[in-house]
């Protein structure tokens, strides 16, 4: 993959399938150095940037940040420009979904294991990741540009992740913070600016006030209209119709704001994209 060593992360949660996948790895592709092991989507993201490894064979269900979740956290905070910038690390989830789901991941490119992991599978991983097109997109002389194919198809795997659509909602039952609970305020989704994640809770933002809400956003994500509610973020959503001003900070960071709300919110670089025109 480069002149030196090619190097790897393993992020299993299951410590005898992360012993057996280094195994089989050291017998099928002896020069690759695994890095370090971790079990969990949080430190996955966090040793990767530490240790900027060509692979990542990333588990799909993990603790704190599923392998998805974990691939989309790490591209937004991938060094891709800059002088230390480095080309996005070549994807390999490991996973234990059926077939149907199995192809959601050939249709986007995505080199996947199935668990098991067998030998002779992981020998045609491991080819694929030798070849030229892979050594030239890791040695690529734009990172940020060689980025974008990798944030398109985890974007595209993240929306047939979530949950089948549902009735879309019209009111929302929420509490007033430091009431949680104690008295519930109706809000009608048309009020609503933003939603954000907040340790356990959910924010509700409308023009004049804030709630709370325990309902995770994966699930909301599946009752509101995706064409008024934008994800912008991994934990926010806001009314497209709203957005006022979207600006790039010197690190190529992009952030907006909402008419009639304060704060300036932060744009993930997977979700970059939805601005491009503006």
């Amino acid at each position: 993959m480069n002149s030196a060593a090619p190097t790897a992360l393993i992020a299993e949660d299951e410590p005898l399938l992360a012993a057996a996948l280094q195994m089989e790895l050291a017998r099928a592709w002896p020069e690759l150095r695994v890095l370090a092991t971790v079990g969990n989507g949080i430190s996955a993201v966090k040793q990767a940037l530490a240790l900027t490894p060509d692979v990542l064979f990333f588990d799909i269900r993990m603790p704190g940040l599923s392998g998805l979740e974990a691939a989309a956290e790490l591209a937004d905070q991938w060094p891709a420009t800059g002088p230390g910038a480095r080309p996005f690390p070549a994807l390999v989830f490991v996973t234990a979904y059926d077939q149907y789901a199995v192809q959601a991941f050939e249709a986007q490119a995505v080199d996947y294991l199935l668990k098991p992991v067998q030998a002779a599978r992981l020998q045609k991983t491991v080819e694929k990741l030798r070849k030229p097109s892979v050594e030239r997109s890791l040695s690529a002389i734009n990172p940020e540009a060689d980025l974008e194919p990798t944030l398109a198809r985890l974007r595209s795997l993240l929306a047939g992740a979530e949950a089948p659509q549902v009735a879309r909602l019209t009111v929302i039952a929420a509490s007033l913070p430091g009431a949680m609970g104690a008295s519930i305020r109706m809000v009608p989704v048309d009020e609503v600016m933003v939603f954000e994640a907040a340790d356990k809770y959910l924010r509700v933002l409308t023009a004049s006030a804030e709630y709370l809400i325990r309902t995770p956003l994966k699930e909301l994500l599946a009752q509101l209209d995706p064409q008024v509610f934008w994800q912008i973020h991994r934990g926010t959503l806001v009314r497209a119709s709203l957005v006022d001003t979207v600006t790039r900070d010197e690190a190529g960071k992009l952030s907006l704001t909402l008419r009639g709300r304060p704060e300036r919110l932060a744009v993930s670089r997977l979700y970059a994209h939805l601005f491009k025109a503006m």
